[in-house]
């Protein structure tokens, strides 16, 4: 079985692949989670919506940023 990845609003998100909007860009920032995922790319801003079970099969590591937030 696949590990499930724990992430919520807040947190960034390091993915398997690059965005297309440049070749090191691979940090997204977590805007909603749900049975759909809100996105932000880091490097471009662009916002994406993503089915949960499609955007976890291509996470590589989240970062948690709690601490940031306050």
């Amino acid at each position: 079985m696949a590990d499930i990845k724990v992430f919520k609003t807040g947190d960034t998100l390091n993915m398997k692949k690059n965005h297309a909007c440049d070749k090191s860009a691979k940090q997204f920032l977590v805007l909603m989670a749900g049975s759909d995922v809100k996105v932000r790319c880091v490097s471009c801003g662009r916002e994406m919506i993503i089915p949960r079970v499609k955007l976890e099969k291509s996470i590589k590591s989240v970062v948690n940023n709690e601490n940031q937030k306050q």
